[in-house]
């Protein structure tokens, strides 16, 4: 009775030493990520008023950003702000940091769900169909073709995707999201641009925004399906030498029952957690694919913030 009385309290304190880990991390991590920001050497004074502008219009500009204070009181000031909310202006558009977020987020989500659909519609069923054939030249060969999409530079194979597919064979669109005749012909509704084109009904936004998804999709699909599929056989391999399985294939059944009505089963609670592990790093890793595509995105504006020393935004991308 007395355990039973004292789990509540002891869920309570573990629930409270998580939070204090977690608040201690974003705290060192926010700290951190602050003064690299105010080292480096990147202007936003001059990035906001210009190499041509005056001393007395940049001094201005140095007193209005607070630049002129001490790190520390700079550092209260921001943390202030924080704990009410506000992640300050963004220096490249003038706007709240969280509303240049929320912008630019659906963007990202977008590119990041056709990728992780590509990755696990390609990633499962090969490593399924490589344990199967452990040790075969197809195991061998998605192995190859996982260790390729897992090392392989994801800008490189960015750039190369764009040459081939898109400047030689033309097989689909260029750089950014939609053709800039097409660029805000349908309402936003969603942020989702092959959301809004359905709902607005419009099939050549559709099939354009589509064009230019498919690539970039595909190629950040194919760096997560090497991890999926090498997962997934993992799993699959840990299934097949169980006893059950050996059971099931002396009752007579096919290979293919065995494979997806008992093993494959067994293992969907694993490896939905992987898919979603996979999704996750999809949307915080877009940063380079985005760039290369010139994807108007969440790692396109962290990069640009980065590169123009606008500290509130890079800040509020990384928490």
């Amino acid at each position: 009775m007395s355990m039973i009385l004292l789990a509540p309290g002891g869920r309570a304190r573990r629930f409270s030493k998580r939070l204090s880990q977690v608040l201690i991390t974003l705290f060192g991590l926010l700290l951190l990520t602050f003064f690299i920001g105010r080292v480096m050497p990147i202007d936003p004074v001059l990035a906001i008023v210009g190499p041509d502008a005056d001393q007395s219009t940049y001094q201005q500009v140095y007193h209005q950003l607070g630049f002129d204070q001490s790190l520390a009181t700079q550092f209260w000031i921001y943390l202030g702000g924080l704990l009410h909310g506000d992640l300050g202006n963004a220096l490249l558009t003038g706007k709240p940091v969280v509303d240049d977020i929320l912008r630019v987020f659906p963007a990202t989500l977008e590119l990041a769900t056709v990728a992780i659909i590509v990755g696990a519609g390609l990633g499962i069923p090969l490593g399924v169909w490589a344990a199967a054939r452990r040790n075969s030249v197809v195991d061998y060969a998605v192995r190859i073709i996982s260790l390729a999409g897992y090392s392989t530079p994801i800008f490189w194979v960015g750039m190369m995707g764009l040459l081939l597919f898109y400047a030689w064979l033309g097989w689909v669109g260029g750089a950014g999201r939609i053709d800039l005749g097409l660029d805000g012909v349908v309402p936003r509704r969603s942020g989702l641009l092959l959301v809004d084109a359905l709902l607005a009904g419009n099939s050549a936004v559709f099939f354009n925004a589509l064009n230019h998804l498919i690539l970039p999709a595909s190629l950040l699909g194919f760096h997560s399906m090497a991890y999926i599929s090498r997962m997934t056989r993992s799993f699959m391999l840990a299934q097949l030498s169980q006893e059950f399985i050996i059971t099931a294939r002396v009752k007579g059944l096919t290979e293919r029952q065995v494979i997806w009505n008992h093993a494959f089963r067994n293992i969907l609670v694993q490896l939905l957690t992987v898919v979603a592990l996979a999704y996750g790093s999809l949307l915080e890793g877009a940063v380079l694919i985005e760039t290369v595509f010139s994807w108007p995105g969440f790692g396109s504006y962290l990069t640009g913030s980065l590169l123009l020393g606008d500290m509130n935004a890079v800040m509020g991308c990384v928490l």
